[in-house]
């Protein structure tokens, strides 16, 4: 049997500064955990694989380094991790040159010896924080960086010979303008990067800018001004040559994120790091988010969990399923197990993350039932509130749909 593809995520949870929009698992003041933490992500990848199983079922196809901010630390830790990666991969279908492997770097972090030193790890795509090009809005947010130093950095990428580069912009931001938008926008089309991504601020509790907001120090933009530069984003970059082909991202061809795609496809992946959350034969689960416990725990790993993981979803007697998970729970936490009616839910819902929409004969390919008629009750409402529509093999959102994307989703959660 074909193996599957399976991508690898590694979280890595150091910054020099939290931005103050962030939510994510990250730290500016756990410095001194560093080494240790990169020894730990080293035996955990190597505990992964130790006992061959993962590699005789899946193929590794893309890797992705995030955080956090990958580019803070020292780069002997990412390449010391790529050596170890690239050990355990030896044996695997796909060469590291051939497949596609992202870093995320922020401007102010990161000069042309760490630039070299990622090429030579063979990390081949960069996904650079920009956010905005206004320096006050960026002050704003708690970036540390300006807009002078993210040109620095893309023209030291494209120097170094990396040629799959993403831009990172943000949309919805606290006394943003349409101008602000127009600005940011054109400044990069002229950069020509391969992929941007533009993402609407979600306010997040307990973060700083949630904060601010509750204080009245800053407010929140006006939903419809925020979907007006939605709208402005969307036809702005297709008609400069970019693909929309997921909510928040578009591409030059051929540029779309591997890694993303995967996810939206229902493909595997195991999460590496504090908080990474994994998805393995229809088994989600997740590491703890807490520094100490994710050391610990890790280092007590037997080389077990994969063969625990994999037996999981399938085994039919109850003491066996008890058993395994308990195994797998000394060094995770298991969110859900997904029965089949589970991941044809899942299906739905991320593939209406795409532009492209669901593939009727694909759902058809995978599952045997047609979704027309299985989720006939949630299509006929989404159709007749004109959100989602059925175009020749496809399933996909319209534009209200695009803009009330979270209430087509709720219908498959």
């Amino acid at each position: 049997m074909e193996n599957k593809e399976l991508g690898i995520y590694i979280h890595i949870p150091f910054c020099q500064h939290k931005c103050d929009y962030c939510d994510f698992v990250s730290f500016s003041n756990k410095q001194e955990f560093i080494e240790n933490y990169i020894e730990t992500v080293k035996k955990e990848i190597n505990n992964y694989f130790r006992d061959k199983t993962l590699l005789e079922t899946y193929t590794v196809t893309t890797i992705y380094i995030g955080g956090g901010t990958p580019s803070y630390i020292n780069s002997k830790y990412i390449c010391g991790i790529m050596h170890v990666l690239e050990e355990n991969l030896k044996e695997n279908m796909v060469k590291m040159e051939d497949m596609e492997i992202t870093i995320e770097v922020n401007p102010g972090t990161v000069n042309k010896e760490k630039l070299e030193q990622y090429r030579k790890a063979k990390i081949n795509r960069l996904s650079i924080g920009l956010q905005s090009t206004n320096n006050e809005m960026l002050k704003q947010i708690g970036r540390i960086h300006t807009y002078e130093q993210f040109l620095e950095t893309y023209q030291m990428a494209k120097e170094v010979g990396f040629d799959n580069v993403n831009v990172d912009l943000m949309i919805g931001l606290p006394n943003q303008t349409i101008e602000d938008i127009k600005r940011s926008l054109e400044e990069v089309i002229q950069l020509h990067p391969a992929h941007i991504s533009v993402y609407s601020l979600i306010v997040e509790e307990g973060t700083v800018m949630a904060q601010k907001i509750e204080n009245h120090q800053l407010e929140e933009m006006d939903e419809e001004l925020e979907r007006n530069m939605y709208w402005y984003v969307k036809n702005t970059l297709e008609l400069n040559g970019y693909t929309h082909y997921e909510i928040s991202n578009f591409a030059k061809e051929g540029k779309e994120s591997k890694h993303n795609m995967n996810c939206w496809r229902q493909k595997e992946y195991i999460g590496i790091g504090l908080n990474a959350h994994s998805y393995l034969n229809y088994v989600r689960y997740t590491n703890t988010s807490e520094m100490e416990q994710y050391i610990t725990r890790m280092n007590g790993l037997n080389g077990q969990i994969v063969e625990d993981i994999l037996e999981l979803s399938n085994n039919k007697e109850k003491t066996s399923l008890e058993e395994n998970e308990k195994n797998i729970e000394t060094a995770y936490e298991i969110e859900e197990v997904q029965d089949l009616e589970d991941r044809k839910k899942e299906y739905m819902l991320l593939g209406l993350r795409t532009i492209e929409g669901v593939s009727i004969s694909k759902f058809k390919e995978k599952y045997i039932d047609n979704p027309i008629f299985l989720f006939r009750k949630e299509l006929e409402k989404l159709v007749e509130e004109k959100l989602v529509m059925i175009d020749g093999d496809y399933i996909k959102l319209t534009n209200k749909g695009l803009d009330l994307a979270n209430l087509v989703w709720e219908e498959f959660v």
